[in-house]
């Protein structure tokens, strides 16, 4: 088996993604953690992008994360995917819909337009709303068993919990909580950032001076 390398930084979600991909499967790994406001230059090198992950197959280099955890799903047992092909689609169509969560809360961290953020609030409402639709009832985003949805997702509810706690921010809706409880309870999820990321988001936000920053003073 070729030795794998995850170059990443913890507070970026879409690292987390991998980092619980890898750990619901119990994949060995080596991992590099860069300075996003430093990028070595070995790694301007690798990444088409500039971003992080990026996963080192031998000598083979991945980049963007839904390409990342799918190529593990591939490759690596226990499959985290459904084995039906519609749904096993629309489980992609709702990892897309946890990346545009994710610009939304970007937006949130960093927009300094108060109608912006009361708008994109409002967006985040309503995406969570049909979120908890597609959800029902179920332990899991597929049922009874940890699907690469609910690794897509876990990062993002991360975000709210620092939300809630230094800003007095709720979006999530109620039919979300026990979810949302789960994915936070789950040692991949738990494992996937440092002990000291909500502090570190904290300082982020403060510094990108804007209506959250100032929420959170």
């Amino acid at each position: 088996m070729e030795k794998l390398t995850l170059v990443s930084f913890d507070l970026c979600p879409y690292v987390q993604r991998a980092v619980i991909v890898l750990a619901e499967k119990g994949i060995p790994f080596d991992r590099i953690d860069i300075d996003l406001a430093a990028k070595p230059d070995w790694f301007l090198r690798l990444s088409p992008t500039g971003r992080v992950p990026l996963l080192k197959v031998g000598e083979e280099v991945l980049f963007e994360s839904a390409a990342i955890i799918e190529y593990l799903d591939e490759t690596h047992g226990p499959r985290l995917h459904p084995e039906d092909p519609v749904t096993r689609a629309r489980h992609r169509a709702w990892m897309d819909q946890g990346s545009a969560l994710l610009g939304d809360l970007w937006t949130l961290e960093t927009t300094k337009n108060a109608a912006t953020f009361d708008a994109t609030c409002a967006t985040i409402r309503t995406r969570l709303a049909r979120l908890a639709e597609a959800l029902g009832h179920r332990t899991w985003f597929g049922g009874d068993s940890f699907s690469l949805v609910d690794a897509v997702f876990a990062p993002a509810f991360r975000y709210f919990d620092t939300f809630e706690v230094a800003a007095d921010l709720h979006l999530i809706p109620p039919e979300l909580a026990g979810w949302r409880a789960r994915l936070a309870a789950r040692p991949s999820v738990r494992g996937a950032v440092g002990t000291d990321y909500a502090d570190r988001l904290r300082a982020f936000i403060k510094r990108q001076e804007g209506v959250m920053a100032t929420r959170i003073a």
